[in-house]
């Protein structure tokens, strides 16, 4: 990414369209603007009302197609950035993801699985998308998510 190109330039470079933002289906807010920092709610993947079958990372589902995923969720999460900054630009940096994976006990790719996301975030917002993180596995998720992912951004006045 260049210095002039802003982080919605390169999300039409990638050819990627921002998710609507819905509601929580709980009593909590989808982000929280204190100050100069946007703290993100755990967002997850893949979408289902089928609540049959939990998909486990290991075994109904691939380590590719749960980047796949992570991938997904990181793009909710620009559109959540976006939805609290009005601009995209505004983000100083991503400072710290936490990202889970719905896994089998011996499982062990986590991060392969969280780098959907993490690569992402670098995509389109360059430097500023580097961040801390933890790639960690649960034993499950709400929903039956493969993939819940949090973040913190760093955002500027």
């Amino acid at each position: 990414m260049t210095a002039t190109t802003t982080p919605e330039q390169r999300l039409q470079q990638l050819g990627l369209v921002l998710p609507t933002v819905t509601a929580p289906r709980g009593n909590f807010d989808a982000y929280v603007l204190d100050g100069n920092t946007l703290y993100l709610s755990g967002k997850g993947s893949p979408a289902r009302e089928d609540m049959a079958t939990v998909p486990k990372v290991g075994r109904e589902i691939s380590a590719t197609e749960a980047r796949d995923h992570a991938r997904e969720v990181g793009l909710h999460l620009i559109a959540t950035m976006k939805a609290a900054l009005g601009d995209l630009s505004r983000v100083r940096r991503v400072v710290k993801v936490l990202g889970m994976v719905n896994a089998t006990p011996d499982f062990m790719q986590h991060t392969e699985v969280i780098n959907g996301c993490s690569d992402l975030l670098v995509e389109v917002f360059g430097d500023a998308g580097g961040h801390a993180r933890s790639a960690v596995g649960v034993g499950s998720l709400p929903r039956g998510f493969a993939v819940e992912i949090e973040a913190v951004v760093s955002v500027k006045d």
